[in-house]
């Protein structure tokens, strides 16, 4: 038999390419199935159609994970809850925020918008930092950066949202350095119900995020032990996309100021609305065209999109931050405005969807690695979400504890399938090498179209109340006044009638952004039809993973394959 290693056919040179001998072949445990079918290569290249495309070793033991690989899992456990704190922590208290502020032309929306801004834009420059000078330097850096936001609260959000957007990213991208993609469905899962569970109980326990922030920081310092890329400072620095960078801060930041702008501080058709964003998708195109064009070590290389199932992986990955970021900010704006609800009573109200979202996150990472398939489980997870926001847009001012109840539960379900679904058809299709670049891709898409969730919700919100809101309520605020989030504390001291007919007004007009939501989830459903189911590989790169793992590859030679393994390479869908 000849001697062979796996190969990936020619590589660019790119800060995202890897030696053969930072590849290692992890064993799995094949079907008979699997066994019986001949191994087969797509026409399409990167993306595998036959089970036989994996790499399995049936005599290599599975390298014996242990005390450190676990506490390491743990500490990047607790920084992606980290990250997930401000997101809805913000959304719960903003009506108390506005009326607190006496906000009356909608400078209440920089409260969220600030961070959104510094923590998309931060996302791509992170993993190209990560990429030169190492996981965990980067990643401590970014939770020192959101405990000193944090500490110095609403005057240092941009400096929150850089830490949080770091961290974000680089704990997606440490599961993939440390885990192969077909034994990462558990893992994955397990940030994923991190993410999600702090998404859901942000509101009641967001104040707590500053001691969070110094228990994440001793265990990433104490139990985060990856290897670190050779080189002097100067190298690094020489390694990293500072133009397409640049490109991308500006092109999503003047997005995302655009969308906060709109329809609250000035009317969408406005110069200072339409001139940040178009400015800011210029930006964007120009950032898209420059990385598929002039770096050799691009930020985002272009075969990361280049075929069909990591696109439509990515596109369902926006659609899904959409929905649900309006969920999250929303519902409890319906709590409050319609029950009468605290801020801390509509955080309560929202555990239904906290106490099954997580858990959904875990659930189909588990299927993930149980089935090793994944597009069904996006498809369910699509259904769960159409039917549930189907079912909230019927929920009336004086709807049923059952009602809101049982709608929050069929959401949960599917906005935490959701949550870990998608990295999969993401990743597959793509070598091991590429995971980093396609993470922080799939980060940046999922923090950029959570702005506009949060932007396209509070304008249908809006722009509806201006339509059913009595006249007698409005007329006792000043003109212009920015009524959907700034009125609402004021709700529960009308008399009767005017009282209920503002809480039916808010109920309407919410229910309106639950319909656009159908709309949005029906297209992401369709987004995962198209979808290949791509074998995923037991390839991983080791450039980074935990010191106490060997440098030792595995020569095929050696092992009793079971099925021969094909070159991969990438090509468009």
């Amino acid at each position: 038999m000849k001697s062979a290693l796996i190969s990936f056919g020619p590589q660019e040179p790119s800060l995202t390419s890897v030696s053969r001998a930072h590849l290692r072949v992890t064993p799995t445990l094949p079907s008979m199935s699997d066994i019986s079918k001949p191994a087969q290569q797509s026409s399409q290249g990167g993306e595998r159609n036959d089970a036989g495309a994996r790499a399995r070793v049936e005599d290599v033991p599975r390298p014996r994970k242990t005390r450190a690989f676990y506490m390491s899992v743990l500490a990047i456990m607790v920084a992606s809850f980290l990250s997930a704190l401000d997101l809805t922590a913000v959304g719960t208290a903003l009506p108390t925020i506005a009326a607190a502020l006496k906000d009356t032309k909608g400078e209440f929306t920089w409260v969220g918008a600030a961070y959104a801004l510094s923590s998309t834009a931060f996302i791509p420059l992170s993993g190209s930092l990560a990429d030169a000078f190492g996981r965990r330097p980067i990643l401590l850096t970014s939770i020192a950066f959101f405990g000193i936001g944090s500490a110095l609260s609403g005057a240092a959000q941009n400096m929150a949202g850089i830490g949080g957007g770091g961290i974000l990213n680089l704990t997606e991208v440490l599961i993939a350095d440390l885990v192969p993609l077909a034994e990462r469905g558990l893992y994955q899962g397990l940030v994923g119900l991190a993410w999600s569970l702090a998404s859901c109980i942000g509101p009641p326990i967001g104040v707590l995020n500053l001691p969070l922030t110094g228990v994440t920081f001793a265990l990433v310092a104490v139990f985060l032990r990856v290897r670190t890329p050779p080189g002097s400072v100067k190298e690094k620095l020489g390694k990293v996309d500072w133009i397409g960078n640049a490109l991308a801060i500006f092109g999503s930041g003047l997005v995302i100021i655009g969308l906060a702008w709109g329809g609250i501080r000035y009317p969408w058709a406005s110069a200072p609305v339409l001139t940040t964003l178009i400015l800011g998708m210029l930006f964007l195109g120009t950032f898209a065209v420059y990385e598929a064009t002039v770096p050799t070590r691009p930020t985002i290389p272009i075969d990361v999109i280049s075929n069909r199932t990591s696109l439509s992986g990515l596109l369902t990955v926006a659609t899904h931050s959409i929905a649900s970021t309006a969920i999250i900010y929303y519902l409890p704006v319906f709590f409050q405005a319609c029950f009468g609800a605290s801020p801390v009573r509509s955080a309560v109200d929202f555990l239904p969807g906290a106490l099954l979202t997580a858990p959904f996150a875990l659930v189909a990472g588990i299927l993930v690695l149980v089935w090793q398939r994944y597009r069904e489980i996006n498809w369910i997870a699509w259904v769960f979400m159409v039917v549930a926001f189907g079912l909230t847009s019927t929920l009336k001012a004086n709807a049923s504890t059952a009602q809101w109840v049982g709608f929050q539960v069929v959401a949960a379900i599917g906005v935490g399938l959701n949550c870990s679904a998608p990295l999969f058809p993401i990743l597959a299709p793509l070598k091991p090498e590429r995971a980093g670049s396609a993470l922080a891709l799939f980060c940046f898409t999922r923090a950029f179209f959570q702005a506009w969730g949060i932007a396209i919700a509070g304008t249908i919100l809006q722009n509806e109340l201006h339509h059913h809101l009595p006249v007698a309520f409005v007329a006792q605020f000043p003109p212009h006044f920015e009524i959907a989030y700034a009125a609402i504390p004021s709700i529960n001291a009308l008399e009767e009638p005017l009282r209920s007919e503002v809480q039916a007004a808010f109920a309407s007009s919410l229910a309106m952004i639950w319909k656009v939501m159908v709309g949005i989830c029906g297209l992401g459903l369709l987004f995962s039809m198209l979808m290949k189911e791509v074998p995923m590989t037991m390839l991983k790169d080791d450039r980074f993973a935990l010191e106490e793992q060997d440098d030792k590859v595995y020569n095929l030679e050696n092992l009793n394959t079971v099925q021969p393994v094909p070159q991969v390479t990438d090509s468009p869908a």
